[in-house]
């Protein structure tokens, strides 16, 4: 499975943004897409998931509310929708893909074993 995120840039405090993360190859393979993003100096944090089968979405405490994961089947395309941005949502965000057939809530990075390059979103107050 290959991704490639796209979307990010620079944008003021309040705005919104959507994030791409486009699949391509085994994509039958994967149960869930999360998203996950890493700060400067930070350690990779989950942002949120969604579930291949049946679309049931988890997201962090940090973002719940401001962001919406949603996906277009036709495009294997994820989006990961943030509104209300924050300068602590500035980082670099991934999008990644789990093969584990289970998990309690796929927020765990060791969960993914496919991970794109990453887009930066910055915002500036």
């Amino acid at each position: 499975v290959q991704l490639q995120a796209s979307g990010g840039g620079l944008v003021q405090a309040g705005d919104s943004l959507r994030l791409s993360c486009a699949a391509s190859g085994r994509t039958s393979s994967s149960y869930a897409m999360g998203w996950f993003r890493q700060a400067p100096g930070k350690e990779r944090e989950f942002v949120g998931t969604m579930r291949w089968t049946g679309g049931r979405t988890y997201y962090a405490d940090s973002v719940k509310g401001r962001v919406t994961i949603s996906r277009d089947n036709s495009k294997n395309t994820v989006y990961l929708q943030m509104n209300s941005l924050k300068r602590e949502d500035t980082a670099v965000y991934y999008c990644a893909a789990s093969a584990r057939s289970y998990s309690t809530d796929y927020s765990k990075a060791y969960e993914y074993d496919y991970w794109g390059q990453g887009t930066l979103v910055t915002v500036s107050s």
